[in-house]
């Protein structure tokens, strides 16, 4: 018996694509085949989903005509009432069979597994969703043992079905312990990695297809299945940028962008001056969050690079709209040590025009450029070319003292300046950057203190 199984991951809201992946899906989908998607789907940087408490993905998905999709991080990275508001609105099941809430509870709404049938095969459908300490427990969620709790699943599910898919937001790696620990998974459509696979993988006798990411291809998997297991017809992934955008999925994004514009574009309160941003030039936009962050974080300085924003703001109305076109990415205040050393090697790196202006990428980065370095509680003196010298609360940097340094998990990762990858001690604030912007520019003084200049040509 066929069956056709059409599948997504790591879309993170780019709709644009997935309006023409959605083109694809229907122009390949028949009886016999299966909708998945192995989660990252609903990327919170988008105002729909924003506005919407991501009801608007959940619309989206049931206008694609999904059968199921695997929660992810960036479904479960705004809280466990938000998730669960999501699953609980959904037709389509929001499957993982290893997430649960702080006190070991199942998620509202949410199903560890499914059972569905296409050509008269019964599909037990089984979701997990991924380990990204210390950020599950900060989001609300505890994490089960993946491979005990997809066990747990099929043993519960014995003699109901002919296939096992799992939906897995677990990542490669993880992917393939499964597969070789569990003889009885089929299929693992996969996610989390990003990976663009070629073909599909079969390791111990698994399936193992992902689709690379930001909905730029359509997976497309023929099975054959029988009594003696299931085999490979055909494995692709199809390149969508040619493809029309659907009709339907376009009239759903923009119903779901003025109900969000309703919502978030409400006024704060107001602000008095322009606060405006550059990649490469010290700005008193950056300026401000690095004074922001020393101030929640109260560390010996702050550091924070200008590509984190996306660009400044006029005096005049604060919206959360506002915020978030400003601050779309994910990233957590985050403390840290490092020494003297890696501190100044970092803002070397930083004077270089070229290298402000490369590409940004990272975990939770939802930018362009990685931009500029601004300082807190600092004062750098430098040539143009050079560093002369570094001043910590008016004391000359001493290369092996270790200093706590208020910023955010993308600079501790290392992610751009490597050197700041040489720290310890993190600590993590709940919130995103874009909520210490709303609290602190509604306080004038740090607005008028962001126009003094940190970095010194001598």
């Amino acid at each position: 018996m066929k069956l056709n199984i059409l599948h997504t991951n790591d879309i993170h809201s780019n709709f644009d694509n997935f309006a023409k992946i959605v083109s694809k899906m229907k122009e390949l989908k028949d009886e016999n085949t299966l909708v998945l998607d192995a989660g990252d789907y609903a990327d919170f940087k988008r105002m729909e989903l924003q506005g919407t408490n991501g009801l608007a993905a959940v619309e989206l998905l049931e206008a694609a005509g999904y059968d199921a999709i695997a929660i992810g991080n960036n479904e479960f990275f705004n809280g466990p009432d938000i998730l669960s508001g999501m699953a609980v609105n959904s037709k389509v099941p929001f499957l993982t069979c290893n997430l649960c809430t702080l006190d070991y509870k199942d998620i509202l709404g949410a199903k560890k597994s499914i059972i569905l049938e296409k050509n008269n095969i019964r599909i037990l459908l089984i979701g997990t969703a991924p380990d990204i300490a210390p950020f599950n427990e900060l989001c609300g969620f505890k994490l089960k043992d993946h491979i005990e709790a997809i066990n747990q699943e099929i043993a519960s599910n014995n003699g109901k079905y002919d296939i096992c898919i799992l939906v897995s937001h677990l990542g490669m790696d993880k992917d393939r312990e499964v597969a070789e620990k569990i003889d009885k998974v089929d299929v693992i459509i996969g996610g989390h990695f990003h990976i663009l696979m070629d073909k599909p993988e079969v390791l111990n006798n698994t399936i193992i297809f992902t689709s690379g990411c930001f909905a730029e291809h359509l997976g497309v998997l023929k099975l054959e299945v029988d009594s003696n297991g299931v085999k490979v017809i055909d494995g692709k992934n199809i390149a969508i940028e040619e493809y029309k955008q659907d009709v339907e999925i376009n009239r759903v994004l923009k119903e779901n962008k003025e109900k969000a514009i309703d919502v978030l574009g409400k006024s704060l309160y107001e602000i008095n001056e322009d606060l405006w941003h550059d990649i490469v030039e010290e700005n008193p936009m950056t300026n401000f969050l690095a004074d922001a962050l020393a101030d929640v974080l109260s560390c010996d300085l702050a550091l924070i690079n200008s590509g984190v924003l996306n660009g400044g703001i006029r005096k005049g109305t604060v919206s959360l709209k506002k915020l978030l076109e400003l601050c779309p990415s994910p990233l957590n205040p985050t403390s840290f040590e490092v020494q003297g050393k890696h501190l100044k090697e970092a803002l070397q790196d930083s004077l270089d025009t070229d290298y402000c202006y490369l590409d940004g990428k990272g975990p939770g980065f939802r930018g362009k450029y990685l931009g500029r370095l601004h300082v807190s509680r600092a004062l750098i003196e430098h040539d143009g070319r050079n560093i002369i010298n570094v001043f910590i609360n008016g004391e000359k940097l001493e290369e092996e003292r270790w200093y706590t340094v208020a910023s955010s998990d993308y600079l501790l990762r290392g992610t751009g300046y490597t050197a700041l990858s040489n720290n310890k001690n993190e600590k993590y604030n709940i919130e995103y950057l874009r909520d210490t912007l709303k609290e602190y520019l509604a306080k004038e003084d740090f607005i008028k203190k962001a126009y003094v200049d940190r970095w010194i040509k001598k």
